[in-house]
């Protein structure tokens, strides 16, 4: 005798409930015992890598006010990009720091510091393409230089443009995240925002307010909240996209040099060749810096919902995103000490040289003397940073 069909139903869902959705729950509770010591790791992740890139910014910066260079159109680019990135350390630090504790108004603390960094970062992005224009600038003067006469009013229209990119670099991202400021706090948006850990990731979604404010305030802040989203990943495409024609124009004016039958002395030669390796490692700092944040935008905006791949990108993000600073300080440090190695080689491969060929040479790098031009690569001081 068979047994009732309803019971045969019954033992199939028996039978599918522990294949299947078992495993999903015994998955799901393992899951939610893992994210708090995830989001812990990422928390010390991020304190450790903004205080490194703090120091490293902070030494760049120091360095330039020691030796007195801060102003000079060679140092001015830099300079204030590595005080973009100290800004921007320190954000990520008192946000690290404050994630773990439970301070008062704690919220509206973390909100406004997101969107300070905002400003700081998005000014990081126009700083880097400013210098690495400012690069490209100094390597086409270079290349007119070896075979024509430059003019002051050439020189001078590079100095206002400069000054004009510098000022616009701190002037639109903070105009950009001004909506965010006023309306963000006057629609209470940063309600929850500690809770669900938005104060250590970068433009994690506003789902957990959705229950916690009136209708018109929800709609205002998931409104900013795709504002901010766009602008960010707006101004890094744009950023990117020019940083890569810039990279492209420095190659081919660099491959010019190479084939040039001007004469360079050893000493040109290397700094030259060490602004060429400065176009091209900046942008990969730059990419490097900011590809798993813009990859992690991406995959949230298709798949809201957090997975593993979410949270490896959440690692690789505090990581990464932390540390321009110290990045940027470190390209900047191993190219001026590949840069005083080559001189000091230029300089041994001098005294085996005649007298004849070492006038020549001094003849010859008479117009790269950096007082002769406020835009010459000097040789002698810290040249172009």
């Amino acid at each position: 005798m068979s047994p009732p069909h309803h019971y045969l139903v019954e033992s199939d869902y028996e039978e599918t409930s522990r294949r299947f959705f078992l495993p999903l729950v015994r998955q799901a509770v393992g899951w939610d015992l893992l994210l708090p010591s995830l989001f812990t790791a990422i928390q010390w992740i991020q304190f450790v890598m903004a205080t490194l890139s703090v120091i490293g910014s902070s030494s760049l910066i120091a360095y330039a006010v020691f030796q007195n260079i801060q102003k000079s159109p060679e140092i001015r680019p830099l300079f204030y990009l590595s005080f973009s990135d100290l800004l921007l350390g320190i954000c990520w630090l008192i946000e690290a720091l404050l994630y773990g504790t439970s301070a008062a108004n704690k919220d509206i603390v973390c909100y406004n510091l997101q969107s300070v960094g905002q400003i700081f970062y998005i000014s990081s992005f126009f700083y880097t393409v400013n210098y690495i224009w400012y690069l490209y600038k100094e390597l086409r003067m270079k290349h007119n230089q070896n075979g024509h006469s430059i003019f002051p009013l050439v020189i001078d229209y590079t100095c206002r443009a400069g000054q004009i990119a510098t000022i616009l670099s701190s002037l639109i991202p903070l105009l950009l995240m001004i909506p965010v400021f006023c309306l963000g706090n006057a629609s209470e948006c940063f309600r929850n925002f500690s809770q669900s850990h938005r104060c250590i990731l970068m433009h994690s979604p506003p789902s957990a307010m959705a229950e916690l404010l009136p209708s018109a305030n929800t709609s205002v802040c998931n409104t900013l909240y795709f504002y901010g989203l766009i602008i960010f990943l707006a101004s890094f495409l744009l950023s990117l996209l020019t940083i890569v024609v810039l990279v492209i124009q420095a190659q081919t004016l660099y491959k010019k040099f190479v084939k040039s039958t001007g004469f360079l002395g050893s000493e040109q030669w290397a700094v030259i060749h060490i602004v060429e390796q400065r176009v091209c490692f900046y942008p990969v700092a730059f990419f490097c810096c900011w590809g798993p944040a813009v990859i992690l935008m991406i995959i949230k905006l298709t798949k809201p919902q957090d997975t593993k791949l979410h949270m490896a990108l959440y690692v690789l993000q505090a990581l990464t995103t932390s540390s321009q600073g110290l990045l940027n300080s470190g390209v900047y440090g191993w190219t001026q000490y590949k840069f005083y190695q080559l001189k000091q080689e230029a300089r041994r491969d001098a005294d085996t040289q005649t007298p004849l060929l070492c006038s020549q040479k001094r003849f010859y790098s008479r117009d790269l003397d950096p007082q002769e031009s406020t835009l010459a690569f000097g040789t002698s001081t810290s040249t172009i940073l």
